[in-house]
């Protein structure tokens, strides 16, 4: 058997990795070479996979997982598949009860399980759902390397190996398997450290402003004129409430309203480009011109804009029942062009959307609580909506109003949204 792990040339393997960590951001591909690599080297494995933990507000660790498909174990192609693990209770509680886990907390760079009883196992082995899994599927042995990156975002990566030969794998196989795992510990390290910059450049930034500094947008001044459906929402009556409520329980209570007012905008492709303390700014940019597609764009920010007044009701009823703080939520829908781009100090800056159209939108939102509306529209933006809404949009003209440092401008409001009548979607159905 010794003589099997041997065959094939392991460059090759290893150039190929490399090649793959350097042609793209998916470790998929990668893993399928190596796993394919160690077949055809006569290393008999069923299941590579490869892991490491994620900075990302939602997402806590990714694994890649390779199954040989072709039963034989002399190099099938195999597939391949990517499991995203969810922060929370339920993904803390699995990890406990894991092998990585139990390598890190007993400091072990490699550890080998038989699972086919044959041997002695590590004593909690039995407590792993892992291994449950991968005994239904006839796997006699299994072995994971442990390899640190040092300090910094990532601190390694897991790279585990499954075999469903009888007698489980000989010293061979896993040294041929160890002569592959630089490489693979290589081509994760770079593509993990692009997820995790493309991850916290969208958390902080959004998807899309993150993806243009990643591209090298990240010089003071710099940026682009685009005409954009720009939404601005802020709460009514936060400013007395952290004076007084408890401040974890403030930061609580703002990010369920955040939600509220967040998750609407991005459900339908907007960009939430900055909070603004107790309020988002939001954009939706248009590509391209033409009425109709500036009319999309303003059918999407009013859609999202009445959503978020709609949920923002809901949540306050919800804490209405239960004794808690209720919020307003006052919005306010513009259209022009804006400039798209980096503001700020040589050092420290800030991408974001500047121009009249953003202050304009700034000073429509403070005449809601004066004119008695929730959600307040410029001229320009419901001359666009009524196009993209396809149909007689039910706007109404609530006259000419007087914005701030800036001028007399008439303001439209969707019919059925006033102070007293709960949102709905009067414009779109």
């Amino acid at each position: 058997m010794a003589g099997e792990a041997d065959e094939g040339d392991p460059r090759e393997a290893v150039d190929a990795i490399l090649d793959g960590a350097m042609a793209g951001d998916d470790l998929g591909p990668v893993l399928a070479v190596a796993g394919a690599a160690l077949c055809r080297a006569g290393v008999p494995i069923v299941r590579a996979s490869l892991g490491m933990p994620a900075i990302d507000p939602t997402i806590r660790g990714l694994s890649w997982v390779w199954w040989r498909n072709d039963g034989s174990g002399r190099g099938g192609a195999g597939q391949v598949e990517l499991v995203e693990t969810l922060h929370g209770p339920e993904s803390d509680e699995a990890f406990r009860a894991s092998p990585i886990h139990h390598m890190r907390e007993r400091d072990l760079t490699s550890c080998r399980w038989r699972l086919d009883g044959t041997a002695a196992t590590a004593p909690d082995s039995e407590s792993f759902p892992l291994f449950s899994e991968l005994r239904r599927r006839g796997v006699t042995e299994f072995a994971m390397r442990l390899v640190p990156f040092g300090t910094g975002a990532l601190i390694g990566a897991a790279f585990g190996i499954a075999t469903d030969r009888p007698g489980g794998f000989t010293d061979a196989d896993l040294a041929a398997a160890d002569r592959l795992l630089p490489a693979l510990a290589l081509a994760a390290y770079r593509i993990g450290l692009a997820r995790v910059a493309t991850a916290a450049l969208g958390a902080y930034l959004g998807g899309a402003t993150g993806l243009r500094v990643l591209a090298g947008e990240i010089r003071r001044g710099g940026g682009r004129v685009v005409h954009a459906a720009v939404l601005l929402a802020d709460l009514r009556g936060f400013t007395a409430l952290a004076g007084r409520a408890d401040p974890a329980d403030v930061v609580g209570w703002l990010n369920e309203h955040f939600d509220a007012m967040g998750d609407p905008v991005l459900e339908r492709g907007g960009e939430i480009l900055k909070f603004l303390g107790d309020g988002l700014l939001a954009v939706f940019p248009v590509a391209g011109s033409g009425a109709e597609i500036e009319g999309a764009a303003c059918t999407l920010a009013l859609a999202a804009a009445e959503d978020a007044l709609a949920r923002n009701a809901a949540l306050n009823a919800g804490r209405a029942a239960t004794g808690g703080p209720t919020l307003g939520l006052d919005v306010a829908l513009h259209f022009g062009e804006v400039v798209y781009g980096n503001i700020g100090t040589a050092r420290r800056l800030d991408f974001t959307v500047i121009g009249r159209v953003v202050n304009e939108a700034s000073r429509m939102e403070r005449l809601c609580d004066a004119i008695g509306r929730h959600l307040l529209l410029s001229a320009d933006f419901a001359q666009r909506c009524r196009v993209g809404a396809g149909r007689g949009c039910s706007l109404e003209s609530l006259g000419r109003h007087v914005l701030a440092g800036v001028g007399e401008r008439e303001l439209f409001a969707p019919a059925a949204v006033s102070a007293t009548v709960e949102p709905r979607d009067s414009c779109l159905g």
